[in-house]
């Protein structure tokens, strides 16, 4: 029917006319009250929000001279940030001299990776940036 007709039937029932697709040939339009139309979506978009998980980024900061105690921590905290749901990322400082042995440094790092194997897989491989050789461990999605 034409604009001006269904303009007139939305008048008569105290109603909105809304276009609802505007790429249609002939565009769609349908009579409703739109302030109910509204309030009605914003609510079910504030629900989605709800349900919507954030996460977060959690680091953890090594040291190629880390001592296995110290070590089990640093995983045990890991495990536990992977756990709720959030990323870690696993930084190793190298101080003075250790910048020649960025291969130990390596090691400790695939060995925290072996650690956390069941919690975690790793996003982004270890990558050398200035003194700082850093890596991102996201959590394991729940079946």
């Amino acid at each position: 029917m034409s604009a001006a007709k269904a303009l007139e039937q939305a008048y008569e029932r105290g109603m909105d006319l809304v276009m609802m697709s505007a790429q249609a040939n002939p565009p769609v339009c349908k009579i409703m009250d739109y302030g109910k139309y509204r309030f009605e979506r914003d609510k079910r978009e504030k629900e989605a929000r709800k349900k919507q998980q954030t996460v977060e980024l959690k680091e953890i900061q090594l040291s190629c001279r880390i001592d296995t105690h110290d070590f089990e921590t640093k995983v045990r905290h890991a495990q536990r940030f992977l756990g709720e749901g959030n990323k870690v990322r696993v930084v190793m400082k190298f101080k003075g001299r250790e910048m020649s042995h960025t291969n130990i440094g390596r090691e400790v790092l695939d060995r925290f990776v072996e650690a956390c194997a069941g919690a975690g897989v790793v996003e982004k491989r270890p990558v050398l940036d200035g003194r700082f050789m850093s890596m991102v461990i996201s959590p394991v999605k729940a079946k």
